[in-house]
């Protein structure tokens, strides 16, 4: 039985699409509805499905960033109701998607083209997924920059709230962001800091020769990289100074380290 998930911040879509999904496709098995990216992103890691019907407009994480840490074989279908670009691109990279509102002809295609390619044999290893992705992702911080080009200076410091006390951070000390539910976690040698700025807006404003994204959730500072591991089924992670826990590593940035 083939299986899939649907991840949409809007219950009311969700649900319509799940219920025109029972009616076009009344053998698929729909193992879960994710509120947000985060949720999207560990349901996929946990319950692999064959599936991920993805929201591109979520918060924690977008559908994009979603789709580009997914490490197993779920095919994604990307619903968005704008966004013409990537449409384009998708289109490009054979990659399928859903405009809002859902039309159920056009959903009655997508359906067909998934059928087809279910039964296809495998490709490679995603890496031509992952770098249209990478691609619109870059793009995404690039608008991002752009519209804070009068202030060319790079992120120094970041401010974080604690009850009455507000924390002014250096990014110098930060060794990595990482994004969690509805907010940022600012992780320094001496303490844990939330904030409300995403992963997204944070790499824009970050100097790019020391903050690497090398997760859809992680940004980590390389003046505090001590080393990297690779485990029994060849996944990379890092390790940081002043820090016990490595950090995985996506395989849309593996190719950052070969270098190393």
């Amino acid at each position: 039985m083939t299986t899939a998930l649907i991840a949409d911040d809007e219950p009311h879509l969700a649900q319509h699409l799940k219920l025109q999904l029972a009616q076009l496709w009344p053998e698929l098995n729909i193992l879960s509805v994710a509120r947000n990216g985060l949720e999207a992103a560990a349901q996929i890691e946990e319950l692999q499905p064959d599936l991920a019907f993805l929201d591109i407009q979520m918060p924690g994480l977008n559908g994009l960033e979603v789709a580009q840490g997914i490490e197993g074989e779920t095919k994604v279908i990307f619903v968005t109701a704008f966004d013409e670009y990537a449409v384009q691109a998708f289109e490009a990279a054979a990659l399928d998607y859903l405009l809002k509102p859902l039309k159920t002809e056009r959903l009655a295609r997508t359906l067909e083209r998934v059928r087809a390619a279910l039964q296809a044999p495998p490709q490679p290893d995603g890496q031509a997924l992952a770098g249209v992705l990478q691609q619109l992702l870059q793009g995404q911080v690039g608008a991002a920059a752009g519209a804070q080009a009068s202030s060319a200076q790079r992120l120094r410091y970041v401010r974080a709230a604690q009850g009455d006390l507000m924390h002014q951070i250096a990014v110098d000390e930060v060794l990595f962001f990482q994004a969690d539910d509805k907010y940022t976690v600012v992780q320094t040698a001496l303490a844990e800091h939330l904030i409300r700025t995403p992963i997204i807006d944070l790499l824009a404003q970050l100097d790019p020769a020391k903050f690497w994204q090398v997760h859809r959730s992680t940004i980590i500072n390389l003046d505090h990289l001590a080393g990297t591991r690779r485990d029994e089924l060849s996944r990379l992670f890092v390790r940081i100074k002043g820090h016990g826990r490595e950090l995985p590593v996506s395989r849309a940035y593996v190719h950052l380290f070969k270098a190393m």
